[in-house]
């Protein structure tokens, strides 16, 4: 496929589609699969796909090796931690609530960005912040409203996957100077199956015939997702693709309907607009046009 905007703006949609497809599968798991046999599933089945696409790219196996491996032993288990508070999120949530508290993540980078790696950032960003919090207020509004449900535990993971991603996107900007984003996302997954592993004594349970495709599935689309949105970084600027990440909310109001028969209520609804509408000025106030993108280098990780 050739270099081209058009072609970038395809695979980042493909890319929102799979990620709240994942999200969905995860959410339907959490009805009956513990939350580390979980995160197992969706971590070593995504290496699949990994590993297909990068020796597509000529870069298996030599892209497994690394010089820096504690950068990416941090990076990693923060990632798994960040990813197993996002499915409990999904557990208690409808999956537009619990994607809409994933758009904090890039509203609250800025700000750790300019406290961790010295950045300037605008009245624009600030501001963002502040209507990111409204709607989190908004949210926690109709959580209360609905008591004994779980929706506050789901809420609190949600703001807790939302801060350690904004914190993993700061860590990956410092790595990719150095590492290339397959290599990333390998040890990243890698390291995520191992910790999924490591709750094994605390109590597995076989997953049903009928669990087990939603499991091989979020895996799969998770792997999928980060091979799109890296192929989409290597056509088109970042900044020309960043609004489109926001379509997955309409993927995942139509899965919260089509799996879970929910909708978000009015209060919620303001919430999940309130979050994206700061998410939306956040992308726009970053994006510089006419600065030149280094190709093959994705500034977006994958759950």
């Amino acid at each position: 496929m050739t270099n081209s905007p058009l072609h970038g703006i395809g695979l980042r949609l493909l890319a929102a589609f799979l990620i709240t497809a994942m999200s969905a599968m995860v959410a339907v798991a959490t009805r009956e699969v513990g939350l580390g046999q979980i995160v197992f599933w969706r971590s070593a089945v995504a290496l699949v796909p990994i590993c297909a696409y990068m020796a597509l790219c000529r870069e298996f196996p030599a892209a497994i090796a690394t010089r820096r491996p504690g950068l990416h032993l941090t990076r990693s288990l923060f990632g798994a931690l960040s990813m197993a508070l996002s499915f409990v999120s999904l557990a208690y949530l409808p999956v537009a609530n619990a994607q809409a508290l994933g758009y904090l993540a890039p509203v609250l980078t800025l700000p750790l960005a300019a406290l961790l790696l010295g950045e300037r950032i605008g009245p624009m960003v600030w501001g963002a912040a502040c209507l990111g919090f409204a709607g989190v207020m908004a949210m926690l509004g109709a959580a209360l409203e609905a008591p004994g449900q779980g929706a506050l535990i789901g809420i609190a993971a949600g703001l807790g996957y939302a801060v350690t991603m904004a914190f993993v996107r700061v860590h990956i900007k410092s790595m990719t100077v150095s590492e290339r984003p397959s290599t990333i996302a390998f040890w990243f997954a890698a390291v995520s199956a191992l910790a999924g592993l490591a709750t094994l004594p605390f109590g597995w349970e076989m997953p049903s015939t009928q669990m087990l495709p939603w499991l091989i599935g979020a895996g799969l689309t998770g792997g999928l997702a980060h091979v799109a949105a890296t192929e989409a970084v290597a056509r088109a600027p970042v900044g020309v693709l960043a609004p489109f990440d926001f379509t997955g909310l309409v993927w995942a109001l139509g899965f919260d309907a089509v799996l879970f028969g929910v909708m978000p209520d009015g209060l919620g609804l303001t919430g999940v607009a309130a979050i994206t509408g700061a998410a939306l000025m956040v992308t726009f106030a970053t994006w510089k046009p006419g600065r030149p993108e280094r190709p093959g280098r994705s500034r977006t990780p994958t759950r």
